[in-house]
């Protein structure tokens, strides 16, 4: 069985249209063990007696008038020109259906088929719910019928605002049996998202095909055509008269489209005569790139976002109790680096090569939004991305929102960066990162003369009105944050005059060190850093060092479990990033910095880590902003540590991809570890006894948090029970290898849902 029809009561469907949309309907309610009677009516009696033979439909007749008796559902499945007779027809019987009827359709224009009900009955009854199966084939007729149609297919419900509640939820449970994923659009977002999915590659495959077959050579063309010219044309199969009918109804939305691609086709003709090698490289990566990118987000459904009309997936991560800690690694690259590159390089005059770049989901939303905004960036492949940077005004603007994913890094770098362009734009990311505060940024660049709204709380998306005349500011920021820090001085880029920040505690200086790499002069003195406007960057190779906070999970998972000995091969150790280093040693692990050298600008090293028992500290409070990011896996440490140790000063902690704080304290508290919280810290009480297991297993919920699902993953090591973690999907967006490496060094971990 295809669908479950336990919600789906319906005495008697009536189906008008007995075609494939119609018919394929009755069969996938057949085959869900559906109990009502299923009637239909069609002007063909041939399609009636073929869906009788068939098994599909109880009975059936030419005229609406004598099917219509008692019916608790009519599906509307006719073309749509001819819609409205049809709705009037029914206008004049409906009064012989039960009381309760609810009515829908199957048209693919809403708005055509929702003016004809406003025609007919005056406005739309609160008992229709008018849909849209995104489902079909070439063939016609009920002989094509197909129980598995809408398997796995998406039907798009658009009710209108006064839709009676129990009609809505029927006209869900109808499309639920036959296992279709029931979403639902306002009518004028729904034809815009169709003609440019469905009605213009429709119309193109329809003019290709036809230009072709009028050609002398059109046998040969014909015979030797690729897969990917049948694949593309296939759809020129469909059936002409839906089809004409669907392009007169929905006519504006389709034009509007054909308009947009039309001037696309222009450029790429304009790029083909002039030999603008650029040109069509910005083009065909940005498109071969966002195709791959969408498919990331549709199959492994890392992310929420609205108008990919995609639910988040669940992965849970089932880790076993135990294991070794023992190897080489290299963790992928540093995010906050790979995020940076990406945008200098954007900005740059010249070509950048960026090594080490980290191919996770979270850079590759950066990566996407400036191919977006017309930049040409080739990659990445294995590492490799090439940057063919546009100058400090050469962005474009993009022709929806900018999606960053879960990262809160590149929404607050971006809003400093776009804040200094003539167009405007908006920036949205998944569902996690539309919970987090964006007022720390959109508050300062407001005081430089940005105009930036907000969704309510300061919370994303962000949209940012282009063309303001930004003015350097002496900020002094309230709380340490490399974020805020970065968004100004890239705000500053565009100001008139000197932007000037003061920390009041240090942070990461990744965003200067680039910018000075790039030949634009950023100074420092004390706690304060700052940048003249109106310079510009110059484009030159970037060597991304292995990400310190990944590597973390697996300095802990050594620091911690007896036997251990693990190095970590090229990693970046910033003096603004080595808290982890710093506290980690405090606690007495047996830590080495070997082959110290110099990359880019940026100092590296292999880190080796062998295990010695810890002891518990008061973690100095001048490193809890180095080492932010590294608190959940450090966490992890303390539980494993001889007496008890403390952490003040880390509010920031509450306002992460979760509050990580409560959310470690409660996966602590099922682990069994004793602790105590306070707003701006914790005290960890920990077991120094390497001879037995430091806590019990149980299931803790990462709130999406990948940094918490990694670390109560690192935890198993010194467990008694298996360790279950939900929510693991975002571990993509930062270390994408991070079960494979886990693994290898001899834990055994486990990934369940990830394709559910």
């Amino acid at each position: 069985m295809v669908g479950n029809t336990s919600g789906c009561h319906e005495s008697r469907l009536l189906i008008v249209g007995l075609g494939l949309i119609g018919g394929s309907l009755a069969a996938a309610l057949r085959n869900a063990g559906f109990q009502g009677h299923i009637v239909a009516c069609d002007p063909d009696e041939g399609e009636i007696a073929r869906g009788i033979e068939m098994g599909l439909i109880d009975s059936g007749g030419a005229y609406l008038a004598e099917q219509i008796n008692d019916v608790t559902m009519v599906v509307l499945a006719v073309p749509v020109l001819a819609m409205e007779s049809v709705m009037a027809g029914l206008a004049d019987v409906l009064h012989r259906a039960s009381a309760d009827v609810v009515i829908t359709d199957v048209g693919s224009t809403k708005a055509t088929i929702r003016a004809c009900a406003q025609r007919v009955f005056g406005q739309v009854p609160i008992n229709m719910v008018l849909g849209h199966p995104i489902a079909g084939s070439e063939k016609s007729g009920v002989a094509a019928a197909n129980p598995n149609l809408y398997v796995d297919h998406k039907v798009i419900l658009t009710p209108e605002l006064n839709v009676d509640s129990d009609a809505l939820q029927r006209v869900r449970s109808l499309w639920s049996a036959c296992g279709a994923d029931v979403l639902e659009m306002d009518v004028e977002r729904h034809d815009q998202v169709l003609a440019r999915t469905s009605h213009l590659p429709h119309l193109l495959a329809f003019s290709l095909v036809d230009t072709l077959a009028r050609q002398d050579e059109r046998l040969d063309i014909f015979r030797y055509a690729a897969g990917g010219f049948r694949d593309f044309t296939r759809i020129a199969g469909s059936d002409p008269v839906m089809w004409r009918d669907i392009f007169i109804a929905n006519k504006q939305a389709v034009l509007a489209s054909l308009d947009d691609f039309e001037a696309g086709l222009s450029r790429l003709r304009h790029a083909v005569e002039t030999g603008d090698s650029d040109a069509l490289i910005a083009t065909f990566d940005r498109a071969s790139h966002a195709r791959h990118y969408f498919d990331s987000l549709l199959n492994k459904t890392s992310y929420q976002a609205e108008y990919y009309m995609q639910p988040q997936g669940k992965v849970t991560y089932r880790v076993q109790p135990g294991g070794q800690a023992q190897g080489r690694l290299r963790v992928p690259g540093d995010k906050s680096m790979s995020h940076r590159s990406i945008m200098l390089g954007a900005l740059a005059e010249g070509v950048t090569e960026v090594k080490g770049f980290l191919e996770g989901e979270d850079s590759l939303a950066t990566l996407q939004a400036f191919r977006e905004m017309g930049v040409a960036i080739e990659g990445p492949h294995q590492g490799k991305v090439t940057i063919h940077g546009v100058g400090m005004h050469g962005l474009k603007a993009p022709s929806g929102p900018l999606y960053v994913g879960n990262s809160g890094t590149a929404m607050r770098l971006f809003s400093g960066l776009l804040a200094g362009q003539a167009f405007d734009s908006e920036l949205t990311g998944d569902e996690s990162l539309t919970k987090r505060p964006m007022g720390r940024v959109a508050d300062p660049l407001r005081l430089m003369g940005a105009t930036i709204e907000t969704a309510e709380g300061g919370r994303p998306p962000l949209k940012i009105h282009g063309g303001a005349a930004l003015k350097g500011v002496e900020y002094d920021m309230p709380m340490a944050s490399a974020q805020v820090k970065s968004c100004l001085l890239l705000a500053g880029l565009y100001a008139e005059g000197e932007t000037r920040v003061r920390e009041p505690a240090p942070t990461r200086d990744h965003t200067e060190r680039m910018l000075n790499g790039f030949g634009y002069a950023v100074s420092r003195e004390g706690d304060t850093c700052w940048l003249q406007g109106g310079g510009k960057l110059t484009a030159g190779p970037i060597d991304v060092p292995s990400d310190i906070s990944s590597a973390t999970f697996f300095l802990v998972a050594a620091a911690i479990t007896p036997g251990s000995d693990i190095t970590l091969e090229h990693v970046g150790i910033n003096p603004t990033r080595i808290g982890v280093i710093n506290i980690l040693t405090l606690m007495g692990a047996d830590l080495r910095l070997e082959n110290q050298r110099e990359v880019g600008g940026e100092p590296v090293a292999d880190i080796r880590i062998r295990y010695v028992p810890l002891k518990g500290i008061d973690i100095p409070v001048d490193q809890v902003p180095l080492a932010i990011d590294e608190f959940p896996a450090l966490f992890i440490a303390a539980a494993n540590a001889e007496g008890i140790t403390r952490l003040r000063g880390a509010e920031e902690l509450r306002v992460k991809e979760s509050d990580r704080l409560q959310a470690m304290a409660d996966g602590l508290a099922i682990l069994g570890v004793q602790h105590t919280t306070v707003e701006d810290g914790i005290d960890i009480v920990g077991n120094g006894d390497a001879q037995k297991a430091s806590y019990g297993g149980g299931r803790v919920d990462s709130l999406g948090d990948h940094r918490i699902a990694m670390a109560f993953a690192i935890a198993s090591l010194r467990a008694s029970e298996e360790i279950l973690i939900d929510d693991c999907a975002n571990v993509a967006t930062s270390f994408p290898d991070f079960v494979e490496l886990a693994t290898r060094i001899g834990m055994g971990v486990s990934v369940e849902g990830a394709h559910d």
